[in-house]
């Protein structure tokens, strides 16, 4: 995961609609495109946290035997305090370091043209 310094915010912001659909001209489609860039960001956590995770993977079949861990705790806090992924594609479609493609128009681009010769 990204961990540059990004201070998204950790608590319910009003927004004006007018500044989220700046980069597409649509309110519709900014909430589409926040929405798969919430997704990806937050399956790209969830991987890195379950390979920090992997390390504590217990191979006991005892249940009663818990081992707490204090690295584990702390890797898991960590975690739990980071912004929502929601917040942090919010915080990077103000920034404009999301990028809108829209995959009809690249493919109607890349398809030659005919020719009436």
């Amino acid at each position: 995961m990204n961990t540059k310094p990004m201070h998204p915010a950790k608590t319910t912001i009003t927004r004006d609609l007018s500044d989220l659909d700046q980069e597409t001209g649509n309110i519709y489609e900014a909430v589409v495109v926040l929405g798969k860039r919430a997704n990806q960001i937050a399956l790209a956590t969830k991987e890195e946290l379950t390979s920090k995770l992997e390390e504590f993977a217990s191979t006991g079949e005892n249940l009663e035997e818990v081992y707490e861990n204090r690295e584990q705790i702390e890797i898991s806090k960590h975690y739990e305090r980071m912004p929502k992924p929601g917040a942090v594609a919010i915080q990077e479609l103000m920034e404009g370091k999301l990028i809108v493609r829209h995959p009809d128009d690249e493919a109607e681009a890349t398809v030659p043209q005919a020719t009436d010769n």
